[in-house]
């Protein structure tokens, strides 16, 4: 049986990423479908695995947000990248540790903005990332450090990391300035969202990617 995945995003041939990930998904064994951000609904619960993609801003904030709460509360095999990180914790600070919070991209003059400009750009950089050794991304990445490559401005604002964590958050991968570039849920069968884009190396598919698609797998044969 081949598993069916749902990329959510606004595709456009103007995002690096977009163009790159039907290239890598090839020979993963999986049915790839594009969700545009204004068309998610609970349909998407039908999917053995969702993946948020890059390329905000999204059109629909409220469509990105709730594709993230479908996976995580149906227990969908879930990737974020990017934007797809930053739309995670916001569903997580929105649904699970019930603050009214805002995306600095979307809504810029918010008082309460849990995403917010990053004080340096990484907007075309590459750089190092230390994984948890205990940690999901530890495990794919066989690695306690490797090199990424990102495409983003904006990250999490620090003041509301511990509220985050203490609802079950879990940052698994920093920069070498301690900066979050990976977080995951443990009681979840696959749930991660890194700031940098895998679709982005070299070599491909990247592990992530790789780990994904075995995930969907997994879950197509369990359910249904």
């Amino acid at each position: 049986m081949t598993a069916r995945l749902a990329l959510v995003g606004d595709r456009s041939a103007a995002v690096r990423s977009h163009t790159r990930i039907p290239q890598l998904l090839q020979g993963l064994d999986l049915d790839a479908y594009w969700i545009p951000t204004e068309d998610v609904d609970e349909t998407l619960a039908g999917f053995d695995a969702i993946w948020l993609v890059p390329g905000s801003p999204y059109r629909s904030e409220a469509g990105a947000v709730q594709a993230v709460r479908i996976a995580r509360e149906r227990r969908i095999p879930f990737l974020g990248t990017c934007a797809g990180l930053q739309h995670a914790l916001l569903e997580f600070a929105r649904n699970v540790c019930g603050l009214d919070i805002h995306h600095a991209e979307n809504t810029p003059d918010a008082d309460d903005l849990l995403i917010v400009p990053l004080t340096c750009s990484l907007v075309g950089h590459e750089g190092v990332v230390t994984t948890v050794p205990d940690s999901l991304a530890h495990r794919i990445l066989g690695a306690g450090r490797t090199i990424e490559r990102y495409h983003c401005a904006y990250g999490l604002s620090e003041k509301y990391l511990q509220p985050l964590q203490s609802h079950g958050l879990r940052v698994t991968g920093t920069d070498e300035e301690g900066q979050l570039r990976i977080v995951e849920l443990d009681d979840h069968p696959f749930f991660l969202a890194t700031l940098f884009q895998p679709e982005l190396a070299e070599n491909q598919p990247h592990p992530i990617v790789k780990t994904l698609a075995i995930a969907a797998q997994e879950h197509a044969t369990v359910v249904r």
